[in-house]
């Protein structure tokens, strides 16, 4: 049984807006984005740089349970770099291992769809 979704708190277009990240995200690296809030239904389609991308889960995840593994999702080789990179964008923010986000996995379609 698929576990019900929390409404949404933000549109998929604000999911990936850093330039960084949105080059990230074209170029392959990236194939996750963590929020506080939920950006997206699984299904749904993000258009960047004329390339297109269908996230296909969302689900909730504690700071504290993510990984190397989760923080190469997000684009950076070590979880480390990860928090150090997400505690630099939001001024006052600690890294609190018990914080709920929520996280958007999605790939790229192929170009002929």
């Amino acid at each position: 049984m698929t576990e019900a979704l929390d409404p949404k708190t933000c549109s998929i277009e604000r999911l990936v807006t850093v330039r960084a990240d949105v080059d990230k995200v074209v170029a392959g690296v990236k194939t996750a984005a963590r929020r506080n809030g939920r950006y997206a239904d699984p299904g749904e389609v993000m258009e960047m740089d004329g390339h297109r991308f269908v996230v296909e889960r969302v689900y909730r995840q504690s700071l504290g349970d993510m990984t190397d593994e989760h923080a190469r999702q997000e684009g950076f080789d070590t979880l480390e770099r990860y928090k150090e990179y997400i505690v630099s964008m939001h001024r006052g923010m600690k890294w609190l291992p018990h914080m709920n986000v929520w996280v958007h996995e999605f790939k790229k379609l192929d170009d002929a769809d």
